[in-house]
């Protein structure tokens, strides 16, 4: 898994997130409203935008699906591939509950489980998980607002990939 989930607002244009998945090689991303998950936007979403008449004027609430699919933190990586499977979807998340918000903290994907798959020894995955090497939140919050000050944003939140 990775532990940091893409986001962006319910406001984002659709043509800077497909610029942003384009760049970061995104699975699925997040939409937020007032800290709340309220849905997920995959290339599914875009591709379904890029055939519409006024595709490029959509935002990100207009093209996400309004269901966040998550799985238990605790879950064994088959049984979480298998509800995948069930569920129809590349990604799940795995959410944190605080101050009475309920957010996706972490990342599930195919690739993610491919890797897995694909591993000879653990020392394989090192890079995946809670005990991934990751910048300091301070750091990459410096990261980001550096970014945004010489116009570089995407309009997403900006969280640490680990696969």
């Amino acid at each position: 898994m990775t532990v940091g989930v893409q986001t962006c607002s319910p406001s984002t244009p659709v043509l800077e997130l497909v610029r942003y998945f384009l760049e970061a090689a995104a699975d699925d991303i997040v939409v937020l409203d007032e800290g709340n998950a309220i849905g997920v936007i995959g290339t599914e979403e875009l591709i379904r935008a890029y055939t519409m008449h006024n595709g490029t004027e959509l935002t990100a609430a207009d093209v996400m699906r309004e269901d966040v699919p998550t799985v238990p933190a605790d879950i064994p990586v088959t049984a979480a591939a298998q509800l995948m499977l069930d569920m129809g979807v590349k990604t799940v998340f795995l959410t944190h509950h605080a101050a009475g918000i309920e957010y996706p903290a972490a990342m599930l994907s195919f690739r993610h489980i491919l890797r897995h798959f694909a591993a000879d020894e653990d020392d394989d995955l090192r890079d995946l998980g809670i005990y991934a090497e990751r910048k300091a939140p301070l750091q990459s919050f410096f990261e980001r607002r550096d970014a945004a000050r010489l116009g570089k944003t995407t309009g997403t939140n900006s969280s640490e990939e680990a696969a």
